[in-house]
């Protein structure tokens, strides 16, 4: 039972509390990617606080629920990228 718990039960609780707060913390501006792969920057917070209006384009926007964002692909665009030239010394 507590190999099933070690294993199983708390890293996947590990993991939702981590989604939790990371739903939580969006804010305007924020570039996010939905579990649909849509890719957008956050353009308002509606007062229900479980919608954002997210811009696909400029001037083009769709209303999408919070628990639909994508925190790995997110995480992924928002990663800085790693210099692939070769260092001059």
């Amino acid at each position: 039972m507590l190999v099933f718990y070690l294993f199983m039960i708390r890293p996947q609780a590990k993991k939702a509390k981590m989604q939790k707060t990371f739903i939580n913390d969006i804010k305007k501006g924020d570039k996010i990617v939905t579990i649909a792969g849509i890719h957008g920057t956050v353009n308002r917070v509606n007062d229900d606080n479980t919608t954002i209006q997210l811009e696909t384009n400029p001037g083009s926007y769709i209303k999408v629920e919070k628990s639909a964002i994508s925190m790995e692909w997110t995480q992924g665009i928002n990663k800085p990228v790693a210099s692939t030239a070769p260092e001059i010394k």
